[in-house]
């Protein structure tokens, strides 16, 4: 199971990146979103695909050029009905409009059911480009 973990965190890591049609994969029709960064407060009402979806387009029109990848080592606890938890560092980078590059950081905690994300716990260093790494 942990290599379905690190793969699935991959594919969350690849829609965060734009690969949007993933969602129907790895999200499950219903789920829970706690993002616990600053500017985060519409991800509290979206517990499905579609608003989901758009709101990641939004996000990523605001922000042109910015790339997550997975950092550090995951932690990983998932039976064999791929039900349980990963976290895992990621990191972003994006330059701001004055050609200034911003490094940021976090870690999102998903929790799955049957290989699919249920609830997602996500803490960033936030809009002002704070890098762990």
């Amino acid at each position: 199971m942990r290599d379905f973990a690190i793969d699935l965190f991959d594919r969350w890591t690849a829609m965060w990146n734009g690969d949007l049609a993933l969602a129907g994969e790895i999200m499950a029709p219903e789920f829970t979103l706690r993002y616990a960064q600053p500017g985060a407060v519409e991800y509290d009402d979206i517990h499905d695909r579609a608003a989901f979806t758009k709101q990641i387009e939004v996000f990523r029109a605001e922000r042109p050029g910015l790339e997550f990848e997975v950092q550090g080592l995951p932690v990983v606890e998932m039976d064999d009905t791929r039900t349980g938890l990963i976290a895992r560092p990621y990191g972003a980078r994006i330059t701001r409009p004055d050609g200034t590059a911003v490094a940021l950081s976090g870690n999102d905690i998903l929790r799955t059911e049957n290989g699919q994300i249920v609830e997602v716990w996500s803490v960033s260093g936030g809009q002002g480009g704070r890098s762990f790494y």
